[in-house]
């Protein structure tokens, strides 16, 4: 979370700045008034926006500027200077923008830009209603674009989880450990909802969808029909299947109600087994660690994440954990929980009042597979995030979409692409024809390190490291057959965000929308 408390720096904007300080493409950081803004510049043009980004605080004098854009270098959300809006996800609300006036040479910023309402679109191609099928990232953000993008027409979202939809990378992380309160994890308060006319239902499950008739039929029987369909249902954990996986003590992570359950096991626990030493488990070891519990991780791997991130950078990750006491079990499964204790292959005996189980998740598509929609590992979707039913669409975890940087189908199972792809599925249910081309990005953050990664390598030949692992600092690449794949860092945040625009720029398309064009004007 952001710290408002800080001193602005630099410049007050209101008493003006000369013009010959800001080159072309450079932004200067300041403040109007208690504010931090930033003085952007672009040719002859002049834009004063807020300096922090709205998703986590993010400051934006580190990030990067590309056209009429700039974008945040924690989690690479972007705005468009012209207008303050979030382009790309994980932000969701726009920046603060003034008005700039030059006299003489010298900028002013003083008078604050209040948001305009976007008028309601009308057309007779617009869908009737939207059903959104799920309450996480992707559906949340579904159903805010269309607000945003002035459709006025019904939404109804249908979440399984007894929650309101939730910030999912802090359920393992932040909230988890302790340091966010649980009013911090939840995407949007049930007045925005309100406000907004989109109509959440928790606690509801979709039993059946029936294309040709365009309409759902839920668990108790009742019948909506739709003009366009989301299918966001995200994915599933993997239940481990061995004696004593059902026992009281023993818990998944997947959905808000699952961290509270797993905070409540854990203020009565003191030794704690976890299955699986995934993204999932080793945020969870690293957040109970801060609890204060004893931390034992179980996995059947060498070494931990190394199919994905490498056995350099796995190698550290374990070391890493090793220096705050969790103590792995590497190249072992479970064979067996007990109500004290889980049995390895082995024939070890750890001690646990506490076990949670992530070795993996599987996506949430039986909806999907009895409506007759194509399936291939996933949800097959076209790059406008269309199934094969007309008029349905599929994003997040189950969609699996024709990627232009890797040139192959892929489906991705991070935060931050599911609301992209949201907010792109919205789109396109008005009509845009916007095409996905977004880079595959996630973080992760465990114990005082953390992992930024660009773009999607499911398999390399070559790495490359630039920096020192060790020292936190560094920048490795994944190639496959002398291609560059993917890209992850620690303390390079300019570089990463440099890195996604390499891979944009890469393989760009025609331009789509508002953000592909910018970024083909500087191409």
């Amino acid at each position: 979370m952001s710290n408002d408390s800080v001193e602005p720096e630099g410049p007050d904007f209101r008493h003006g700045v000369e013009l010959s300080a800001i080159g072309d493409g450079a932004m200067l950081l300041g403040h109007i008034g208690d504010q931090p803004a930033l003085l952007v510049r672009r040719g002859e043009t002049l834009f004063a926006v807020g300096a922090k980004c709205t998703h986590y605080g993010g400051p934006l004098s580190d990030g990067v500027v590309i056209g009429e854009t700039i974008r945040c270098p924690w989690h690479h959300a972007c705005f468009d200077l012209s207008s303050g809006e979030a382009v790309r996800a994980p932000a969701r609300d726009p920046l603060p923008r003034w008005r700039v006036e030059v006299s003489e040479g010298i900028a002013y910023a003083r008078e604050r830009i209040e948001r305009p309402v976007r008028p309601s679109l009308r057309s007779t191609e617009l869908p009737q209603s939207v059903v959104v099928i799920g309450g996480g990232p992707a559906g949340n953000m579904a159903a805010e674009t269309l607000r945003d993008e002035g459709y006025r027409g019904p939404i109804t979202m249908l979440s399984a989880d007894s929650a309101l939809p939730a910030d999912r990378p802090n359920l393992s992380k932040d909230y988890l450990a302790g340091r966010a309160p649980e009013e911090w994890t939840f995407l949007r308060s049930a007045d925005f909802y309100r406000e907004n006319g989109i109509d959440v239902w928790l606690d509801t499950r979709v039993t059946r969808i029936e294309t040709d008739q365009n309409a759902i039929e839920l668990a108790d029987g009742t019948r909506l029909s739709y003009g366009a369909l989301l299918l966001a249902t995200g994915a599933e954990p993997v239940k481990l299947d061995v004696p004593g996986a059902n026992l009281n003590h023993v818990c998944y992570l997947r959905t808000l109600g699952d961290s509270r359950a797993l905070i409540a096991k854990a203020e009565e626990a003191h030794k704690t087994v976890i299955i699986g030493a995934s993204f999932i488990g080793l945020e969870v070891a690293s957040s109970l660690c801060a609890r204060g519990l004893e931390i034992h991780v179980v996995g059947p791997e060498a070494i931990p994440m190394a199919r994905v991130l490498g056995p350099e950078l796995g190698s550290f990750i374990r070391s890493a954990h090793e220096q705050h006491g969790v103590k792995f079990h590497l190249g072992r499964t479970a064979t067996s929980i007990e109500e004290r204790a889980v049995m390895l292959d082995s024939g070890e005996r750890i001690d646990a009042d506490l076990v949670v189980i992530g070795i993996g998740v599987r996506p949430a598509i039986a909806l999907a597979e009895d409506a007759g929609l194509t399936i291939d590992h996933g949800v097959l979707v076209d790059q406008f995030l269309e199934t094969s039913a007309a008029s349905v669409f599929a994003a997040g975890d189950i969609a699996r979409w024709p990627d232009p940087h890797s040139g192959e189908a892929i489906r991705v199972e991070h935060f931050v692409v599911a609301e992209r792809q949201g907010q792109t599925a919205a789109r396109n249910m008005l009509g845009r024809r916007e095409a996905f081309d977004a880079v595959p990005f996630f973080w992760t953050e465990q114990h005082d390190f953390g992992i930024a990664y660009i773009g999607h390598a499911e398999n390399w030949d070559e790495i490359m490291i630039d920096g020192s692992i060790e020292a936190r600092d560094c920048v490795i690449t994944y190639l496959r057959n002398g291609r560059k794949q993917a890209v992850a860092m620690m303390h390079r945040d300019h570089e990463g965000l440099l890195a996604e625009v390499e891979f944009e720029r890469a393989t760009a398309r025609p331009p789509s929308c508002p953000l592909a064009r910018k970024l083909s004007e500087v191409a």
